[in-house]
């Protein structure tokens, strides 16, 4: 049985990973969950997986937490004294913020901490983890867009295992099962190109958040949907990659596939191509993660042949999708720029969904904080949240800019 820490359990991730959980029974056992903003959810969990501690992320959301836990205990306490006299189990430690976020990552029965916490907030704890040498099953992309650097160097010093969640390094890591390092020749992205893949350019100054919501695959949150449409996701996926393979980004290519049914390849030298395919169900790449090295079987889901009546590939249209282009030369350049890149696309993203920035503007934005942030060097987590901070400044006085 694996113990495991989440962060992020009411996301969307850490959801699905609950139901991973719940679908291996004796398994893994859940020790710690930070959550959100969620309190009703996270008091559901809590009372059905039972983990030592449970943290939100303010104070008046842990009030919150321990009376909706202490309304639950009374309820099962009479439940309990009417049918066999048994006590109720023991109520969880309830913490809050970045230390309670902390406490969850570095608990110490906790072999495996699942990184899904939305945001740069899920950074400190994932690497405290690390450091702690928990392995890590990643589904924040913030960890290694804005800090590759420092985490990839703590990876090595503590000797765990970091292993992608997202479905389309998750199915990388399992191509690369089939060969060695050296005989790849590159590795190969595959996007959904969202809803926008077939409208001509000249319509993109019209496009309404609405539209841009309505992806034709995933169900996925707001922010990542809309990178998704902008094609940033795929951007930031190749800054992953490149952290999580050890690859240049002259072996990262990024093609279009509108069934998002093959989650990526690996060709190798010798010309041959191993592709991961799959439904388009999150709790696969979770479960493998969970599982890995091993794999288990598992009912819930299965690709379903009889729809898979072709498989399309395009190339990337560039001048479409300009967040591709600058995620790529913000890795380049390196140091604190992959890091302004994520602040400035979060800051634009929201400010689109809010109306106040067209959605050809949202690159706009991003190009001109890239710009006028300071080439540093990475070396510490300080640094990587300093720099988060001020491209967020800039943003947002880019996005008043344009709107006056």
């Amino acid at each position: 049985m694996k113990r495991i820490s989440i962060l992020g359990s009411t996301g969307s991730i850490g959801r699905q990973t609950l139901d991973v959980v719940d679908s291996n029974p004796g398994k893994f056992q859940v020790v710690a969950l930070a959550a959100g903003s969620n309190i009703e959810l996270a008091a559901e969990q809590a009372a059905k997986f039972r983990p030592a501690i449970v943290s939100v992320g303010t104070e008046a959301g842990a009030r919150l937490l321990c009376e909706a836990l202490k309304s639950r205990r009374s309820l099962s306490s009479k439940s309990a004294r009417r049918s066999h006299g048994n006590q109720t189990a023991r109520p969880p430690e309830i913490l809050f913020g970045a230390e309670g976020m902390e406490r969850v990552a570095t608990h110490p029965e906790a072999e495996i901490v699942v990184s899904a916490a939305v945001g740069v907030v899920g950074l400190p704890a994932t690497y405290k983890a690390i450091q702690a040498g928990k392995h890590i099953a990643l589904a924040n992309k913030e960890v290694l867009v804005a800090a590759g650097e420092v985490v990839m160097a703590a990876v090595e010093r503590s000797g765990v295992a970091l292993l992608p969640v997202d479905s389309e390094h998750n199915a990388i890591h399992q191509c690369l099962r089939g060969g060695q390092s050296a005989e790849v020749r590159r590795l190969v992205l595959t996007a959904s190109g969202g809803p926008f893949r077939k409208l001509p350019l000249a319509k993109f100054g019209k496009i309404t958040p609405k539209q841009a919501l309505a992806h034709p695959n995933w169900k996925m949150g707001q922010r990542i949907t809309i990178d998704s449409a902008t094609m940033m996701n795929k951007g930031f996926e190749v800054i992953e990659a490149k952290w999580l393979f050890g690859v240049g980004l002259d072996k990262i290519h990024v093609v279009i596939h509108p069934q998002s049914t093959i989650h990526s390849m690996v060709e190798f030298v010798d010309g041959s191509i191993l592709a991961q395919l799959g439904p388009t169900d999150m709790r696969m790449p979770i479960q493998y993660a969970l599982t890995y090295p091993e794999r288990i079987p598992s009912n819930n889901h299965a690709l379903d042949w009889s729809t898979l009546k072709k498989l399309d590939f395009e190339e990337v249209p560039a001048k479409k999708f300009p967040c591709l282009t600058l995620a790529k030369e913000a890795m380049r350049q390196g140091g604190l720029l992959p890091c302004a890149l994520n602040a400035a696309d979060e800051i634009a993203v929201a400010a689109f969904l809010e109306k106040r920035l067209s959605f050809l503007g949202i690159a706009a934005v991003i190009e001109k904080v890239l710009g006028k942030m300071p080439r540093s060097s990475m070396t510490s987590i300080e640094n990587v949240l300093q720099a988060d901070e001020e491209a967020r400044r800039l943003a947002r006085l880019e996005v008043e800019r344009r709107k006056n």
